[in-house]
């Protein structure tokens, strides 16, 4: 593989930032996102920020990154692109995705750039992700660290960073790229079908509800599922659907 063809990957790489809080975080991560060859930079935010305060961060380098970032207002929105999404994350529970360090995240994600389009998402500085955010994403990375285990936000996407551009620039390999998976457009369009047909059958109780549909997120999400694969799945729940409302008796 030529180092163009490498350097190429970095193009199916973004860093998502959630709900960042000051924006001079921001313009850090893009000084330390161009440092490393990524240029892709989404920002998740209510508001937009304060140019100037990312601008003065970034410096005359890397501004352009700021001037052409991407910026939504909800996260949806704003991961429907890609077909993998990293958490970065120090937060830790039974019920979150387990945790990898960078290293090993970047060296298993390695093989799907060349067909794939994948998103590292950070949390906001005070809060970091919750199980909302959580339930699009494939992988969770999370820094290890000598006891205390706070990173600021600026400080962990140039971690990630640098592991990115490592693992795809400096430790080159020859592995056989993948196939083309799902995006997230296309898996919570899937996911949505699915709840739908769950809730007639009353699989989905109130107190189980959110518990089982993570756990099913999961599960597909392991598989990696592609864009055909998807549409089956929906298709069988509208099936499904169109089947109960013709059958049901109460519409007799």
């Amino acid at each position: 593989m030529t180092r163009s063809k490498t350097s190429s990957l970095l193009d199916n790489v973004a860093i998502v930032l959630m709900e960042p809080k000051y924006p001079e975080n921001i313009g850090a991560a893009a000084r330390t996102m161009w440092n490393m060859g990524l240029s892709r930079l989404v920002v998740v935010r209510q508001e937009y920020p304060e140019h100037d305060r990312m601008a003065k961060m970034a410096t005359h380098h890397a501004v352009h990154l700021i001037d052409k970032m991407a910026f939504h207002d909800n996260l949806e929105e704003a991961l429907a692109p890609f077909s993998q999404v990293v958490a970065t994350t120090a937060r830790s529970g039974r019920q979150r995705i387990q945790e990898k360090t960078p290293r090993t995240v970047v060296d298993e994600i390695y093989p799907l750039l060349e067909n794939n389009e994948v998103a590292f998402l950070f949390g906001p500085e005070s809060s970091g992700l919750t199980n909302d955010h959580l339930k699009y994403c494939q992988y969770a990375s999370a820094i290890p660290t000598d006891d205390f285990s706070s990173l600021n936000l600026a400080q962990a996407v140039a971690i990630h960073c640098y592991e990115i551009y490592h693992g795809v620039i400096v430790d080159r390999r020859t592995e056989v790229p993948t196939t083309k998976f799902a995006s997230t457009f296309e898996l919570e369009g899937m996911y949505d079908h699915l709840e739908n047909a769950l809730l007639q059958i009353n699989f989905l109780q109130d107190k189980t509800h959110d518990y089982y549909m993570r756990n099913i997120r999961q599960f597909l999400g392991r598989i990696r599922l592609s864009a055909k694969e998807t549409k089956i799945i929906r298709g069988i729940c509208r099936q499904f659907l169109h089947h109960r409302s013709s059958t049901d008796p109460g519409d007799s």
